[in-house]
């Protein structure tokens, strides 16, 4: 199917009755989680995992993508009007979004990030249209060993590229690789890791997982910290029209924004976050004036908006294409998949057209809803920024309980998710990430699913995965990026000794 007849394709399928609805419910959804200090996308997409139960396949994959892109879009609100990043991807919009609303100019910010991340989404959904077809051609060819090299590439990177420390990001993903080796193996039919427990003879389940390290967690992090400022802005159509300056400074920057998310959001392990700083550290070094960046420079905002609203589409490539998520995020999306008995990978687009092609023409429709909801009902968002958290928080944790509860009926979930919170929530005091955790456990039967076919194909010879191009190329990547975290890490470490030498020295 070329990408015509597949668009056509989907167009039939996106603008069903049902689909528009969950489309719609995602992308409002999604941007009151961004608006909103210290949830984000990952503990919305947790909580609505128990829905996607109940409705069509393709109408939940499409409520869930609209959560996560819509929180894009959501995250810049709070960002430019209390200086509180709404998701991880919107902290830079503080840098420049918050001098713009001091200097009066709230309202124009909060328009140009809504066209910034209009055009990044727009232009990333016609990467995705372009590449995935041929990524998916690609991906015909491999076998199990290149599976399991690529799938063990996806890790490496996510952990080694991580925000926090790289050994702790390989030290989560190891633990969500444990985690998934809980419950019957699969060819044998043997229990491992149950220790005795029933429940836990079918697996660790995801959704409580998720909420877990994702909700539980966040709240509990989110309400530890300390909230200042409050709204008082109100904003009229008229406050919000930026001039023709504003304009010439941003559409160049709007179209290299979105060339640096298409980019990094289909690299494993990168996303929208550091395709948004990496952005704005372009736009600040060739940049006539730097000296404006951090002063309220339009630039500084719409720059990293399209680009991690760019990111958020082209994620989509690999997860979709091969069946590897780059992210928490896809891999949650990846598990939502499974949940239906769809496998994502390069047949998904032959065997399910519908679904495939429907997902991506949603994706427009979306961020066609998202620009009807940003701009006229900004005063809707900024009133519900004025939401007490001692209200908020309270009842997030009651949806948590009743959405886990839900999946099965089982009471011991509720207990499952309420002790990976708990561990959760101290895995983030110590500075561990849950995003590689989760990676981990997603991909990690799929690892093992790979792993043992090739092995088997193979009677035993460990050889095949270096025999095998494709896979010995995948495989030198990720030593490579080992010994890089690793050289890195001494480096930074022997940069430290020697400060704190010439500080001892200096004392």
């Amino acid at each position: 199917m070329d990408i015509l007849n597949g668009l056509l394709v989907g167009l039939e399928s996106a603008l069903q009755p049902i689909t528009l609805l969950y489309c719609f419910i995602g992308v409002f959804l999604g941007t009151l989680i961004g608006v909103l200090p210290g949830i984000g996308a990952m503990a919305a997409i947790s909580l609505l995992l128990p829905i996607t139960y109940h409705i069509p396949p393709t109408a939940a994959i499409v409520m869930l993508a609209g959560v996560y892109y819509g929180a894009q879009y959501g995250g810049s609100t709070a960002s430019i009007l209390l200086n509180l990043p709404g998701t991880p991807s919107s902290a830079v919009a503080c840098l420049d979004g918050y001098p713009m609303a001091q200097q009066g100019r709230a309202g124009v910010a909060l328009f140009m990030t809504t066209i910034a991340s209009f055009v990044g989404s727009m232009l990333g959904i016609l990467v995705l249209v372009l590449f995935s077809p041929s990524i998916a051609e690609l991906g015909l060819k491999f076998g199990p060993a290149e599976y399991f090299s690529m799938m063990l590439l996806g890790l490496v990177a996510a952990s080694s590229m991580a925000s926090g420390s790289p050994t702790k990001g390989m030290a989560m993903v190891v633990l969500g690789l444990l985690l998934g080796t809980v419950g019957t193996d699969v060819n044998s039919g043997v229990a491992r890791f149950d220790f005795g427990v029933p429940e836990l003879m079918d697996g660790i389940n995801l959704v409580a997982l998720a909420m877990g390290v994702f909700g539980i967690a966040e709240v509990v992090s989110s309400i530890n910290q300390k909230r200042e400022g409050e709204v008082k802005e109100t904003f009229s159509m008229r406050s919000m029209l930026p001039t023709r300056k504003d304009w010439k400074d941003s559409v160049t920057p709007m179209l290299r924004g979105t060339g640096i998310g298409s980019f990094f959001g289909a690299l494993p392990g990168t996303g929208a976050s550091i395709a948004s700083f990496f952005s704005y550290a372009v736009e600040k070094k060739i940049a006539k004036d730097p000296s404006r960046f951090g002063k309220g420079a339009i630039e500084g905002v719409t720059a990293p908006e399209a680009a991690n609203n760019a990111a958020a589409q082209t994620a989509f490539v690999p997860t979709l294409s091969l069946g590897i998520p780059g992210d928490a995020v896809m891999a949650l999306m990846l598990g939502a998949l499974i949940i239906h008995g769809i496998q994502p990978g390069p047949l998904l687009m032959t065997q399910q057209p519908e679904l495939f092609w429907g997902l991506i023409v949603s994706f427009g429709i979306g961020n066609i809803m998202l620009m009807i909801l940003n701009l006229p009902l900004v005063g809707m968002w900024v009133a519900i920024l004025r939401i007490p958290y001692s209200v908020l928080y309270p009842a997030i944790l009651v949806f948590i309980a009743l959405g886990v509860y839900s999946v099965n009926n089982n009471t011991f979930d509720v207990y499952v998710v309420a002790l990976v919170g708990a561990i959760g929530y101290f895995l983030s005091v110590l500075k561990f990430e849950a995003a590689p955790l989760m990676l981990g456990f997603v991909l990690g039967p799929l690892m093992e699913e790979n792993l043992r076919r090739s092995l088997l194909l193979s009677r035993g010879d460990m050889m095949t995965f270096i025999d095998r191009p494709i896979s010995a190329g995948f495989l030198a990547v990720s030593a490579g990026i080992i010994l890089w975290t690793m050289f890195a890490t001494l480096k930074r470490g022997m940069q430290r000794r020697e400060r704190q030498r010439d500080m001892a020295e200096a004392a």
